[in-house]
């Protein structure tokens, strides 16, 4: 299988630290000899703060020091997922940015490039190229969300699994929220249920939700899981935990 996994702010960066045992628990659960993994990876711009010595109540407002910051951090995720990863897999980074999926040229060499690392077994790290790109930065791609959505399309990936640090999408049924175990036609009322996002992120459950429905759209399986769970991966597969939504048609 070919999945594509992405890793919330959240969940990868709580504080603006990068949490590399958190991170080090999710690569322990990569299948690496059967199946193939394109990691969606943010983080970025909260682990520069954290080593140009912000606190995340100092979340900078102004785009260059944004840019500065993930410049900065960017590096240092890299590093990280560099170490977590000897001995396993060689790891490639790419940075995307909104022009590469709208521009058909750019989009086919996207597409080439990802195929032929996937084929030398390598692991890509995906980012939004939040140093050079304004448009990511004031949230084109939802932090990943959208991006991790357009990658698993362009890839003809099988699953899309959005580790975040909450169960799943939750419903009200009048008394308490309960876990939607299964979407599949996502509606303005879901939405409008959803509201906030992280204090390092630019994502949130709504921006999940318009994802998982552009993913499942190209016939992608999508689940939105807590990634703290020791077994995410394999559960989210199993359709044991998180929210399901069913691929709408077959992959291109």
């Amino acid at each position: 299988m070919r999945l594509v996994i992405k890793v919330g702010t959240s969940l990868i960066a709580p504080g603006g630290r990068i949490d590399t045992k958190q991170l080090r628990s999710l690569v322990d659960q990569l299948d690496l000899p059967h199946h193939e993994f394109l990691i969606v990876s943010s983080g970025a711009i909260a682990s520069g703060m954290a080593n140009l010595g912000l606190n995340e109540d100092q979340r900078p407002s102004s785009v260059p020091l944004m840019q500065a910051c993930a410049a900065v951090g960017q590096s240092a995720l890299m590093h990280t997922y560099e170490q977590l990863f000897f001995g396993k897999k060689i790891v490639a980074q790419l940075l995307f940015s909104n022009d590469d999926f709208t521009s058909p040229p750019r989009y086919k060499n996207l597409q080439n490039t990802l195929n032929q690392l996937l084929k030398l077994g390598v692991v890509p790290i995906v980012n939004e190229n939040d140093s050079v790109s304004v448009r990511e930065l004031v949230g084109a791609f939802g932090d990943n969300d959208e991006l991790s959505a357009l990658l698993a399309a362009a890839v003809g990936a099988d699953w899309l699994l959005l580790l975040t640090d909450v169960d799943g999408f939750y419903a009200s049924n009048g008394k308490r929220p309960r876990l939607v175990r299964t979407i599949r036609q996502l509606t303005p009322e879901m939405e409008a249920l959803c509201n906030g996002h992280g204090k390092l992120g630019r994502g949130g459950m709504r921006s999940k939700l318009r994802a998982a429905k552009t993913a499942s759209d190209a016939g992608v399986n999508v689940a939105i899981v807590n990634g703290r769970d020791p077994n995410a991966i394999a559960k989210a597969i199993a359709r044991k935990i998180g929210t399901y939504f069913p691929p709408k048609k077959e992959k291109a």
